[in-house]
């Protein structure tokens, strides 16, 4: 049976990333190699960036300003350096992802215009990247964990997976639509930097969560609790810092019956939205690069 002819150029979906997973291999190959080109150590990067971040915050915030539980002060999170650490993994991926994506249609201006592909494949393909950067820190956690006496429940792991699964959606929908917005208005740039200023300090990645519970009420924290980042930190505390705990602290509550899927709903939105304007932008990306 003869295949249905299909006019080059026009407008695709996510479906043809499926489609063309080559290219996609191919894609992060080349980010890769592109990123550390000339490096001496390379992948290494991937550990050495969360540590100094680690260490700055863990200084600053568990020393000096008494966010780790000690023997003089009750009032600070035990292991904190888990939470810590557990936050700051998925959170250097969402803001690597999204900065890489919102950037990745310019960045490959050269090739778009000489060649037809999926245009999906870029934002997608720095997606990916950021996810080879979040397997060695990943390392990392659980081996810090694993000697901190971790003991996760399949339902604590099922939650991580479920808090990445968020995460990883919406910093795709949010790659797509500021990628297609900055071909057209190199703006986007400069708001997806002050986003990922923000999102480090807008989830309870430093913080604990009920600190934000008791300062602002049950009301504002409900709001809190709409951002997907938020959930998806949520879930990483439950799933690699509370098992290594005395079983005193606990989660935000209805964490795992309602935001959980409030947050895989509103990132599918975000992924969905995000496809749609990209859709609708990506006719003139070669005319405007």
């Amino acid at each position: 049976m003869q295949e249905e002819l299909t006019v080059p150029g026009q407008p695709g979906s996510l479906k043809d990333v499926l489609r063309h997973r080559f290219l996609l291999k191919l894609l992060v190959s080349k980010e890769l190699k592109v990123r550390y080109r000339g490096s001496i150590l390379g992948l290494l990067w991937s550990y050495v960036k969360p540590g100094i971040q680690f260490l700055v915050f863990y200084v600053a915030l568990g020393v000096f300003l008494g966010l780790e539980e000690s023997a003089g002060n009750r009032g600070g999170l035990p292991n904190y350096a888990i939470y810590l650490f557990s936050g700051i993994v998925l959170i250097n991926f969402f803001t690597e992802a999204l900065g890489n994506a919102s950037r990745s249609i310019v960045g490959n201006g050269g090739l778009i215009k000489k060649i037809y592909l999926p245009r999906q494949l870029f934002p997608v393909a720095s997606v990916w990247v950021s996810g080879v950067h979040f397997v060695p820190q990943m390392v990392i956690l659980i081996g810090a964990c694993l000697f901190s006496g971790w003991r996760p429940s399949l339902l604590q792991l099922a939650a991580a997976a479920a808090g990445f699964l968020v995460v990883a959606m919406l910093a795709t929908g949010l790659g797509l639509l500021f990628g297609a917005i900055n071909v057209y208005f190199r703006d986007a740039e400069n708001l997806v930097d002050m986003l990922l200023m923000v999102a480090t300090w807008a989830s309870p990645v430093l913080y604990s969560w009920t600190m934000v519970q008791s300062k602002l009420g049950e009301t504002f924290f409900n709001f809190y609790q709409l951002n997907p980042i938020t959930v998806g930190v949520e879930t990483f505390h439950y799933a690699f810092w509370l098992p290594t705990t005395d079983g005193s602290q606990s989660i935000p509550p209805h964490l795992l019956s309602v935001w959980i899927p409030v947050a895989l709903a509103i990132s599918a939105a975000v992924l969905l939205i995000g496809q749609l304007v990209f859709r609708r932008l990506e006719g003139r990306f070669a005319q405007e690069l």
